[in-house]
């Protein structure tokens, strides 16, 4: 076990731009409006559990179910597809199912937080580095996403309606275009 300082930082600010919790913020407002309210807690911790997995056993799961990297990242640009198109068409394609209580994992914490690009980098990840020191990286951007997640009422009131309504449609295209960037880059043309 080598801790690195330069390798935590870099994966730290890897996965914060991947992550893009800052971001998500409309994302995530939208989702609070329709599923109620999000358990920072049980987010963070799904979130968390899935990086860690997949930065252990990513590959092997994977392998296992004869999916390769590519076809996985092209189907969560197609989630976060559909919610950039609610966001700019304000449509609603995602319905909660009436019988669960709470959206903190699906779609928050998956594919969201540790969506398709979160999870390939993670597995990317260990190619240069070590594995204590991207573990450190993701647990020191867990913390960052549980704050934003806590703060998410406080966001909410210091925006305003108007402010929310004209960041969502924002934050609707960039999340399109970070959709098509991922599917045009693994679609294998």
């Amino acid at each position: 076990m080598i801790l690195s300082l330069d390798e935590i930082i870099a994966v730290t600010l890897t996965l914060f731009a991947i992550i893009d919790i800052v971001g998500a913020v409309p994302v995530l407002l939208s989702m609070k409006s329709k599923i109620g309210e999000i358990e920072s807690g049980k987010a963070t911790l799904a979130s968390g559990g899935l990086m860690i997995a997949f930065l252990v056993f990513g590959k092997q799961f994977l392998d296992a179910l004869g999916v390769d990297l590519a076809s996985f990242a092209v189907a969560g640009s197609i989630v976060i597809f559909v919610l950039g198109l609610e966001m700019v068409l304000g449509i609603e394609l995602f319905r909660p199912d009436p019988e669960v209580r709470s959206g903190s994992v699906i779609p928050i914490a998956f594919p969201i937080i540790a969506g398709s690009g979160t999870l390939t980098t993670v597995m990317s990840l260990r190619a240069n580095f070590g594995v204590y020191n991207i573990l450190i990286g993701i647990l020191i951007n867990l913390v960052a996403v549980y704050l934003v997640l806590r703060s998410l009422k406080f966001i909410e009131q210091k925006l305003g309606k108007n402010g929310l309504f004209a960041i969502r449609k924002f934050f609707g295209v960039i999340l399109l275009a970070i959709a098509v960037k991922i599917f045009k880059s693994n679609i294998g043309l």
